[in-house]
């Protein structure tokens, strides 16, 4: 079932969005080469408990950490390990969820460690711009292929693929509800968008193939053709005014 938020449910959100926004801003200093996928997990967690917001993704279907740390070829839900030290041109997203006050946000962000090459800049310029060409189609009137079809079309003339098994979502009151939001699909199709819907924008593009296998944990996906692999995700909502990002970092 979707819900439409209220204004004050929209007010609490922007709060819990603000919190997670200013921790990921954190994490752009805090991670070096040297330190480990479990360190950046502690560190947020931290912070998040620090602020009085619980890290909601501990204890989720039996999940054990605070944020999903994936690392190069992880497309998603990497597990926090104290042995993966990271090293210089490491590509790493770090995606967690708060709640706060019993509002939520949710927002993944990918960080190049140490030095980057040109690789890696074209894969993440081109996944932080699709999120954003998504985001654009974010709008009262609009459907779910929307969104979808602006992701793909843009990642895919750019020489890259989008994952399709995993995708965005609803968000509010539980950390996924409806609609399920894909990062590909056709303009004109899907779930009309409406005011007070409150979602997540989050593609996930790979240098190589798009399809993805699973570790032995059953919840890591890699890429199948050990590609690179990059995700940017915001939590926002249909507003009459547009868009409304929620997780926004100050540049």
């Amino acid at each position: 079932m979707i819900t439409l938020k209220s204004s004050r449910e929209l007010d609490g959100m922007e709060r819990a969005g603000a919190l997670l926004a200013s921790i990921h801003e954190q994490l752009r200093d805090y991670i070096q080469v040297g330190i480990t996928t479990a360190d950046i997990d502690a560190f947020v967690e931290d912070k998040i408990r620090q602020a009085g917001a619980i890290p909601e993704q501990i204890g989720y279907e039996g999940y054990e950490f605070a944020t999903c740390t994936s690392v190069n070829d992880e497309i998603c839900h990497g597990f926090p390990d104290k042995n993966t030290i990271l090293k210089s041109g490491d590509l790493v997203g770090v995606d967690t969820v708060l709640s706060l006050d019993g509002y939520m946000a949710d927002s993944c962000w990918s960080y190049v460690v140490g030095q980057s090459n040109e690789e890696l800049d074209h894969l993440m310029a081109v996944t932080k711009k699709a999120m954003y060409l998504g985001i654009e189609q974010a709008v009262v009137g609009n459907r779910i292929g929307d969104i979808g079809h602006a992701i793909q079309e843009y990642v895919e003339s750019e020489g890259l693929s989008v994952v399709k098994e995993f995708v965005g979502h609803g968000i509010q009151p539980t950390m996924h509800e409806d609609p399920s939001v894909p990062h590909y699909g056709n303009a004109g199709r899907g779930q009309r968008l409406r005011e007070g819907m409150t979602i997540t924008i989050e593609p996930m593009v790979n240098t190589g193939a798009w399809q993805s296998k699973m570790d032995d944990n059953g919840w890591t996906a890699r890429t199948i053709d050990g590609g690179l692999s990059c995700q940017f995700e915001h939590t926002l909502a249909i507003t009459k005014e547009g868009p409304r990002i929620f997780t926004k970092q100050k540049d």
